[in-house]
Parts: structure tokens; C-alpha cells; sequence
């Protein structure tokens, strides 16, 4: 059974309580699945704990991933093989490449781009799409 990570897209869908982030989330948690959430992905995401409840409840059903300085040199290396500079979305695909987990995003174009320069395949799942 492959794992899950989540970008900053889904953490923002569930912080504004998107039905389509929820479902996702449920249908893992349901799998026994722990979604990996790079640290450096809640940091993008948070903003006001006072007023994001919905957000730390999914992050309690979630499994943080620290920046290693290891992660944080492959993330910046994949940025130059790659030619995009959008470090966080580096360390998403560098940490899911890891684990060979899908990746699910609000956005799947930058994550398909950035896996196309990793050598393990990965799957982008768009939020709203589960997998068979």
C-alpha cells in the first residue's frame, strides 16, 4: 500500500473546510493511513492558530515531517535540475520520492513538473480524485 503526503493546497482546502480535502483525508484515515506533511508545508499553511481549529484538527490525523538538512539539499538540488524555485513543492516531491508515496495537491501542475526530475515514479493525486 502506497503512503500519502500533502502539499500546501490540501492543508488549505481543509483549513477552509473544503469538502473535497475533507473526503480525502476521511477515506486515508479510514485506509489506516497516516498522511506525511512536511514541516515546512504546515509553516506555508499556518497562519492563525486562534482561527484555524479545522486545520489543526487534520493535522492531528497527520504524520509531520521535520526538514532534515539531507531533505532540505535534495529539495534545493531538485530546484536547479527542475528550473523552478518554489522550495516547498522540492521538499513535498523529495520527501514523498522517499517513500514512494502519492502526493495529493490542489494544483497538480508544479508537483507533476518537479516529479518528472526524481527517479521514483510518484503518483500527483488532484484533491477530489481518489485513487482505485
Amino acid at each position: 500500500m502506497r503512503g500519502a503526503t500533502f502539499d500546501t493546497g490540501v492543508l488549505v482546502a481543509l483549513d477552509r473546510n473544503e469538502r473535497e480535502a475533507w473526503v480525502v483525508l476521511r477515506w486515508l484515515v479510514n485506509r489506516r493511513e497516516v498522511p506525511t506533511v512536511p514541516t515546512v508545508v504546515t509553516a506555508q499553511a499556518w497562519r492563525d492558530g486562534r482561527r484555524q481549529a479545522r486545520l489543526a484538527q487534520a493535522l492531528a490525523d497527520c504524520r509531520p515531517e521535520a526538514l532534515s538538512d539531507e531533505l532540505a539539499r535534495k529539495a534545493g538540488e531538485l530546484c536547479q535540475r527542475s528550473g523552478t524555485a518554489d522550495i516547498v513543492d522540492a521538499v513535498v516531491i523529495e520527501s514523498a520520492g522517499r517513500r514512494s508515496d502519492d502526493v495529493y495537491t490542489g494544483d497538480t501542475d508544479d508537483l507533476e513538473h518537479l516529479a518528472g526530475h526524481i527517479t521514483n515514479p510518484l503518483a500527483i493525486v488532484a484533491i477530489g480524485r481518489l485513487p482505485q
